[in-house]
């Protein structure tokens, strides 16, 4: 399947004469939020990167206080999950496409106008300010008239736009068939904070127990490390449906697993925690970093942590099980990560099925005869889900269906192959969930 060359999603690119992103001559940062804010955006949408990446990129960003960057990534993902409608609120004030810094200054301002109740008078000026302190007072004219003219209709720039359909883009919208609606409806809310808890250790207060054991909390939640349970190790932050997996596999206390693409760590802790000698694969040096810290923070020391590529990695000895948590496009995570839509291409997906390819012929070599493998991706596309079970029951590997038992409690999770889809807007009136896909082999 062929893509077409994906446009710009803030279409043309100019040049206005200062590089994009520098504060102006004064050096200095009157607004960190807005001004991190705008980092953020330009460089997800100019140079395709991740928006975490970007917020490292931002110089803004060094000096600004905690809370400015938490509102900062708060305003550049609302624009991000947003940018379709935004663009087309826009639209109709515009004679000529504008410089494309230019563009994420409105972009900003009107996410803030529409999407976070900032008062108009606070969205248009600090917007307008904005364009001056990154070097476009030649434009802080039409800032000022178009983002007047976007208040002065209010929430009525809204209404008859179909805002899940402009806020995908098409190639993913297309992908997702039938369920690209409920999916995309869900992408423009932000996401609730889930906990897996520990056995035996005790959820913050507060939380609202969902299908599966995860304790779910409001988008919004206080800071992760002040809730109470965190230093102890009492629970850690995972998705439910990215708890289901781990959980699929079934392991036994006493049976040698691995947890071939470790980082965080939420997995690796889930297999721990049900009794199993745990080796824990990571290729990526920051990230194995964070997975020690992760399991040191639960107390999980006894588990091998090995600094390795997956794909080339073998154990002594055969294995019981394993837990192929398979890099991917991760658009099943587009809630949290927005940026994903405007990064990714479909072209970028045939490189990840190569590797997911390499991965469980990988996995398939390190099980013992009989041994489990539960294959998994947070993605919703199909060709690094359901055509990867297909590619790897061409590998030799036997179809092990999750039975209806083993998701009674999340029936509609279950395809009629018996392998697992989740997508954001299942159980989207309690706050939905990530898009993964899993699914369980044996070894002949």
């Amino acid at each position: 399947m062929k893509s077409s060359p994906s446009p710009s999603p803030t279409g043309r690119r100019a040049r206005t004469g200062r590089p994009a992103g520098r504060p102006d001559r004064q050096g200095a940062s009157a607004d960190p939020t807005r001004d991190i804010a705008f980092d953020i955006v330009e460089g997800v949408i100019a140079h395709r990167r991740m928006l975490d990446t970007s917020l490292e990129h931002s110089a803004a960003a060094r000096t600004a206080e905690p809370r400015d960057r938490a509102a900062a990534h708060r305003l550049a993902a609302t624009v991000l999950r947003h940018m379709g409608t935004a663009n087309e609120v826009l639209a109709p004030f515009l004679k000529r496409e504008p410089p494309e810094p230019v563009r994420v200054v409105l972009l900003i301002g009107v996410a803030q106008l529409l999407f976070l109740d900032t008062p108009p008078h606070a969205a248009v000026a600090t917007s307008v300010a904005l364009a001056r302190r990154r070097g476009l007072v030649p434009f802080a004219g039409l800032v000022n008239a178009v983002l007047r003219r976007v208040a002065a209709g209010g929430a009525q720039a809204l209404e008859g736009l179909d805002q899940p359909r402009l806020d995908v883009p098409p190639w993913l919208w297309q992908s997702w068939g039938r369920l690209a609606r409920p999916i995309a409806t869900a992408l423009g809310h932000e996401p609730p904070l889930d906990l897996t808890i520990r056995p035996g250790g005790e959820p913050p207060p507060g939380g609202e127990l969902m299908p599966g054991g995860s304790v779910r909390f409001a988008a919004g939640t206080a800071k992760v490390a002040d809730l109470p349970g965190f230093a102890e190790g009492a629970w850690w932050v995972q998705d439910m449906a990215a708890s289901l997996p781990a959980r699929l596999l079934d392991v036994k206390p006493g049976e040698r697993v691995a947890d071939l693409c470790a980082a965080p760590g939420g997995k690796t802790a889930q297999l721990a925690c049900a009794g199993a000698e745990v080796f824990a694969i990571e290729r990526e040096g920051r990230r194995i970093e964070r997975l020690r810290a992760n399991l040191a923070r639960l107390g999980l020391g006894g588990v091998h942590v090995i600094h390795a590529d997956a794909a080339t990695w073998r154990p002594e000895m055969p294995l019981d099980a394993i837990l192929l948590d398979a890099p991917c496009s991760a658009t099943g995570t587009i809630r949290r990560h927005p940026d994903a839509m405007w990064i990714k291409r479909l072209r970028d997906i045939a490189t990840m099925t190569e590797g997911q390819d390499r991965l469980l012929a990988a996995a398939r070599d390190m099980l013992r005869p009989g041994g489990r493998l539960v294959y998994a991706v947070c993605s919703l596309q199909p060709e690094e889900g359901e055509q990867r079970a297909r590619a790897a029951e061409a590998l030799g590997l036997i179809a092990d269906p999750f039975t209806p038992d083993e998701l009674a409690f999340l029936p509609q999770a279950r395809t009629p192959e018996g392998w697992l889809r989740t997508h954001p807007g299942m159980l989207g009136a309690r706050g939905g969930m990530d898009g993964f896909f899993a699914a369980r082999f044996r070894r002949a």
